[in-house]
């Protein structure tokens, strides 16, 4: 397939993905602009991206909108394939200062050659790719091993030091770039954040919003561009506010408009005399009409002025009970979510904290045990703030009772009913895994193995879709028990949902284990 045959159907592709409701047009546009299109045949596209991360985050959150795309354009379910090639951006870039060379020359045919298939599909279907299939679809597809996303890679067990990277910083406040611990969950978010604390008010990242559960470090993201700005910045006014407390001042200047009239005023020439405004939490004021009408107002000048606004929520904007006006104009911008942290973000998140209380109160050299962080990492929930108060707790035990070489086993103990993690807290992915495969009598070594034949691969997809239900852990965490990256996780679940759609057969497989695994928990 010539390359401007291949680019056309990739802006196909792209302009699909784009249309759907749940994507975010300008965030698809942001990172499909870091892909390319190298080859596509009847059921297979392989696109490749500047650099790993961005080959990790397209595999992580587009590549089942692509397949999704891809399926309802052509009638055909797609393998997808992402790689690195680490030569493309500086290509781009060379490009870009030099005239465009004639369409489907070398210069930029793709090197589609490699994969050896890639040929001219039938020009009957919509995109020119596949004819649409004119039989049903079936719940499930017949078996083809080679279409199966499922990478085996052994994985080592993780070193008790490793854990996101922390960046230095002058800063003297407690939550700052320097001490946001960063991992793949919250890594773009990280990203995002610094970018608009270096270049506030840039129409791209103006508003942003971030999302995500209670106790993720969305605040610690917000006051740490508070904290950047201030400092590099001293011209600038930051102006954070958490929504309970943004809602108590209103309400406060309103009741004292009718005594003194410069009081409301004053209250919004407060916010609207800011250059960076933080908004935390506005899920809050869901219902509480005349004080987001105010929001939405401060949110408009500042915006209109080039100001920066920063939002923050548990859930995104489309999801919170407030007027369509409102959260179209909340999403306008960048819209980032903070996934749960995998068990490295969180040991680093232990080892970080527990330094930094050894520094604060003076403890010397004091450090915990690794096997006692790995316990803390392991058996914490999503939740940030319990995984610290844990690190806390555990701390203040061996200060009291002068006890440095506390065993895990007491840690244990201590710590029994302390996390809070749901089913997780008594359920684990080898329980999952136990249970699976009595029930579809495979072993140990196959689910977790190399094998891909049906017999082996399905069991192991019903298992990590159930991880993925019943714990609440990454992809990444989940792959690793099962000698698998994220992508694999990924396609699991996503093979299993779509067998769930109108199958009842694995539905009642689904529910029948979902009954085993719960006695587990109780």
């Amino acid at each position: 397939m010539d390359s401007e045959k291949l680019n056309e159907q990739w802006r196909a592709i792209s302009a699909q993905v784009s249309s759907y409701a749940d994507m975010d047009a300008s965030q698809v546009s942001a990172f499909f602009s870091r892909l390319e299109p190298q080859a596509m045949s009847d059921s297979f596209l392989m696109l490749t991206a500047d650099n790993d991360f961005i080959k990790s985050w397209v595999e992580q959150h587009y590549v089942e909108p692509i397949q999704r795309a891809l399926r309802d354009l052509t009638g055909v379910q797609f393998v997808v394939a992402v790689a690195v090639d680490p030569t493309q951006e500086a290509r781009k870039a060379a490009s870009a200062t030099a005239p465009a060379p004639a369409a489907g020359s070398a210069a930029t045919a793709p090197a589609a050659g490699a994969l050896g298939r890639a040929t001219p599909l039938p020009a009957s279907s919509p995109m020119g790719t596949a004819p649409l299939s004119t039989a049903p679809q079936p719940y499930m597809p017949p078996y083809d091993e080679a279409a199966v996303i499922d990478h085996y890679s052994p994985q080592p067990a993780p070193e008790a030091a490793t854990g996101g990277t922390s960046r230095p910083s002058c800063s003297t406040s407690s939550l700052t770039f320097g001490n946001f611990v960063i991992g793949d969950s919250n890594r773009m978010a990280y990203s995002m954040a610094v970018e608009v604390a270096e270049s506030p008010g840039r129409s791209p990242l103006n508003p942003l919003f971030i999302y995500g559960k209670s106790g993720l470090g969305k605040t610690h993201l917000m006051r740490a561009i508070q904290n950047y700005i201030e400092e590099t910045r001293p011209g600038m006014r930051t102006v954070y506010a958490d929504s309970a407390d943004f809602l108590s001042k209103h309400v406060e200047a309103a009741r004292a408009h009718d005594r003194e009239k410069s009081s409301y005023k004053d209250f919004k020439t407060y916010y609207e005399e800011a250059d960076v405004l933080l908004i935390d939490d506005v899920q809050y004021l869901q219902g509480k009409t005349q004080t987001l009408d105010i929001v939405f107002q401060l949110f408009n000048t500042l915006t209109a002025q080039g100001k920066q606004v920063v939002l923050s929520a548990d859930r995104m904007p489309k999801n919170i009970g407030i007027d369509e006006r409102y959260y179209s104009r909340f999403s306008a911008g960048g819209v980032i979510d903070i996934q749960p942290p995998e068990i490295e973000t969180k040991l680093g998140i232990v080892k970080s904290f527990a330094d930094e209380y050894s520094r604060s109160e003076g403890l010397g050299n004091f450090t915990l045990a690794s096997d006692i962080q790995m316990y803390i990492a392991e058996n914490s929930s999503s939740n940030i703030r319990e995984l610290k108060s844990a690190v806390t707790k555990v701390i203040y035990q061996m200060m009291l009772f002068n006890r440095a070489d506390m065993t895990v086993e007491e840690v244990r103990t201590l710590l029994e009913n302390h996390f809070s993690g749901g089913p997780s807290r008594n359920l684990s992915i080898e329980d999952i895994q136990r249970a699976v495969e009595s029930f579809f009598k495979v072993s140990r070594s196959d689910l977790v193995g190399p094998k891909r034949s049906r017999s082996v691969v399905y069991p192991r997809q019903i298992a990590i879709y159930l991880c993925r239900q019943l714990l609440d852990l990454p992809y990444n965490d989940i792959g690793k028990k099962f000698n698998r990256d994220h992508s694999t996780a990924m396609h699991s679940v996503a093979s299993v949902e779509e067998m769930l759609k109108d199958n009842r057969g694995v539905q009642e497989e689904i529910e029948a284990l979902q009954k085993i695994i719960s006695e587990y928990s109780e």
